[in-house]
């Protein structure tokens, strides 16, 4: 007949109260197996008692575990076939490879996010399209959101807010300067103006300002001139329309 050897057991989960040296210990609630090390302990038993054993107190190579406490690893830790369900960290995180996040919303709670690359891609789907890309852009939070946006259906970057260039700097399309501060591009020859404001200098070199518009209709006068009403002005006729020089004035006889 077999002999069967016993190990001393609990089904509870926490550790034997005391050990003899060398002496073992199952706790099958926590599935943890302990040992009895040194002898400096009340009556020679054990001095301290230590878990050696189970998936209660070491991680398992297959089944599911939870683990707490503070744990320090050195070495290369491969994640690449697991999946993180969560994940949080009070210090620093180095990503030597690439960092591919597939949520719905990312959140950054950094004071300053620093960027090497210089080009940011926005609307990045697997086929773009100017109705993909409608209503992106950027958005400032504040009293009420600040926005640039693309539109679509007008074909236009569109801010909610003002523009204000420093001095200096002036507007240009295509490499050509349209409008500073003070001053028209040479380049805007076409303009839908309706009023200006004091001109004090410059030549008109455009058609001829009716009278009704405050010109003279004419475009070349010599001598005096005469108008009548919204007609052009024209050169006065000596004789008809005023005395010539060599006219005579006579007040007749009685």
């Amino acid at each position: 007949m077999a002999n069967t050897i016993r190990i001393k057991r609990s089904t509870g989960s926490s550790a034997p109260t005391s050990l003899a040296n060398a002496e073992v210990a199952y706790s099958e609630g926590s599935d943890t197996l302990w040992y009895g090390t040194g002898t400096g302990g009340a009556g020679g038993t054990a001095t301290s008692i230590e878990a050696i054993g189970g998936s209660g107190y070491f991680s398992t190579l297959t089944t599911a575990q939870s683990i707490s406490g503070n744990k320090t690893y050195t070495g290369t830790l491969d994640f690449s076939g697991a999946t993180i369900a969560a994940f949080a960290t009070t210090g620093n995180v180095t990503v030597g490879g690439n960092l591919t996040v597939s949520g719905t919303t990312t959140t950054v709670e950094s004071t300053t996010v620093t960027v090497k690359d210089k080009n940011l891609e926005l609307g990045t789907v697997s086929t773009p399209t100017d109705t993909t890309a409608d209503g992106g852009g950027i958005t400032l939070k504040g009293a009420t959101d600040k926005t640039i946006n693309w539109i679509d259906s007008t074909d236009c970057w569109t801010s909610s807010e003002h523009f204000d260039l420093v001095s200096g700097k002036i507007f240009k399309i295509n490499g050509t300067s349209v409008l500073s501060g003070s001053t028209l591009g040479s380049g805007v020859t076409a303009s839908s103006l309706t009023s200006v404001g004091t001109l004090t200098s410059g030549t008109w070199n455009a058609t001829t300002i009716a009278v009704a518009n405050g010109g003279t209709g004419a475009t070349t006068l010599t001598g005096l001139v005469k108008g009548n009403g919204s007609s052009a002005f024209s050169a006065a006729v000596a004789g008809t329309d005023y005395l010539s020089p060599s006219s005579t004035i006579d007040g007749g006889t009685f």
